[in-house]
């Protein structure tokens, strides 16, 4: 039997990236569905937010953020522990990078799993991947909120934990005074959600809750487009949710009634194919988010690592 390919090894087609400016000092670097990353400035230094996956890409993002600031990292905060989101870290020369506990402790336990997985999952997103210089990991940890003053009238940056999500250890960057939140994967703006170390039950509920109750007025998710303005951003959160909900309630429902894994997958696509399946990373992520959510029902707290292999045997299946 041949074994179709993972969805996004075949999407090899480079992506428009634009950087935006949301407001003095604040950036976001965006890709059409992409990992998204940004930058904060202080009075003599800046706070960059995600590391891409390899150095080169990092670089290709830094180089257009030297068109408006030259000033040089000081910290580099990692939402999460996912390889697409760290292992470009070296490119930022930066002082100190900054993660959650739980991050931290993800890197350690299954960090050289989660490179070898994601790069044979997603390919393209590992520009000259020779230029990773190994793991990447913080020195500076925390396990429920950080604040970092800017200096002058820019307010403070604050790094706080708002439960488990997309990951164990996934947190936010909130600037008060601007109403700008960087929420990593938390959210996404019109991509699909990738759940495959997640913990749907917290995510859908109180973490979302608590990444609505900012009160946010910009929004950079992890995926998509900058969302702007309170509707626009609630709607987001809420799509997010949505997301999340119909998986829990579809395949809670196979499982209940003693269904397959394949017939569960097969469930959740049908309910979430009108609305999320032509955006980003729906077909590639829902295969890894149905067996996690699965294994959340048998008992399963902590996420199982993915390795190469679990992954390919996973993806064959719950391919027709």
């Amino acid at each position: 039997m041949t074994i179709k390919p993972f969805a996004s090894s075949g999407d090899l087609e480079q992506k428009n990236e634009t950087l935006e400016v949301l407001a003095d000092g604040v950036y976001a670097f965006t890709a059409e569905g992409d990992p998204n990353v940004g930058a904060i400035e202080a009075e003599d230094f800046l706070i960059a937010f995600e590391a891409r996956a390899t150095p080169k890409a990092a670089g290709d993002w830094l180089t257009e953020l030297s068109k408006h600031t030259t000033k040089p990292v000081k910290y580099l905060v990692l939402s999460h522990y996912h390889a697409v989101r760290v292992l470009g870290a070296s490119a930022f020369f930066a002082e100190s990078i900054i993660t959650h506990e739980n991050t931290k402790f993800l890197i350690e336990e299954r960090g050289m799993e989660d490179w070898e997985s994601e790069f044979r999952r997603m390919p393209r997103l590992f520009r000259e991947p020779e230029g990773i210089s190994g793991l990447t990991h913080p020195d500076i940890i925390f396990n429920d909120r950080l604040e970092i003053p800017l200096g002058g009238q820019r307010g403070n940056l604050v790094l706080e934990y708002c439960g488990r999500g997309h990951t164990a250890g996934d947190l936010c960057a909130w600037l008060p005074e601007q109403k700008i939140l960087f929420a990593g994967d938390l959210v996404e703006a019109q991509a699909a959600l990738y759940t495959g170390d997640a913990f749907h039950f917290d995510w859908s509920t109180t973490t979302l809750d608590k990444v609505k109750a900012y009160g946010v007025e910009i929004l950079v998710g992890g995926r998509g487009a900058v969302v702007h303005g309170r509707d626009s951003v609630d709607a987001a959160i809420e799509q997010s949710r949505n997301f999340l909900k119909t998986m829990i309630d579809q395949v809670g429902d196979v499982y209940k009634n003693k269904g397959t894994l394949k017939e569960a997958f097969a469930v959740a696509h049908k309910s979430l194919a009108p609305q999320y399946g032509g955006w980003p990373i729906f077909e590639h992520c829902l295969p890894f988010n149905v067996q996690r959510l699965w294994d959340e029902l048998d008992g399963i707290d902590w996420p199982r690592i993915w390795t190469a292999e679990r992954d390919q045997e996973v993806w064959a299946q719950l391919q027709d």
